[in-house]
């Protein structure tokens, strides 16, 4: 399975890896999101915007999830995130994820190490690459 993002222009004028993800919503929807891929996340965190859009019942979290700027208030919910993969298929990940509820928390939703991990990644800016690889597809690293 290869599951392959884009280089993405954020509003700062920072190109950035991204992977376009689809999250289910509470009333059956998929609420499509543009997702950070971030391998120094320790975990997947929806940023406050797309929690709202989502309307689901989040779950107190005693946890205050930390980055670069600082600790803020999160919850959990219970959800699937769906990335398409090469063979024109879903690739789908239940679970429990984080999400913020303050605005400024997180501009923009972040894929991280509980997903990341499950794959080889790759991050290639030079060669205008981002994906993650899994199950038949693997990668080598030769010299040009």
């Amino acid at each position: 399975m290869r599951i392959d993002g884009l280089w993405h222009l954020c509003d700062d004028g920072i190109l950035r890896p991204v992977i376009h993800g689809e999250i289910l919503a509470g009333d059956g929807s998929w609420v499509k999101a543009p997702l950070l891929v971030d391998s120094g996340a320790d975990r997947t965190v929806f940023s406050a915007d797309v929690m709202e859009a989502l309307h689901l019942q989040p779950i107190d979290s005693p946890d205050r999830l930390s980055g670069v700027g600082g600790a803020a208030a999160s919850v959990v919910v219970d959800t699937q995130l769906r990335l398409t993969h090469d063979q024109a298929g879903k690739a789908i990940f239940k679970g429990q994820f984080a999400g913020f509820t303050e605005v400024e928390a997180l501009d923009m939703s972040v894929v991280g190490r509980d997903i990341l991990n499950l794959f080889a990644l790759i991050i290639d800016r030079q060669g205008d690459t981002i994906c993650f690889l899994g199950q038949d597809h693997y990668y080598t690293i030769g010299k040009r």
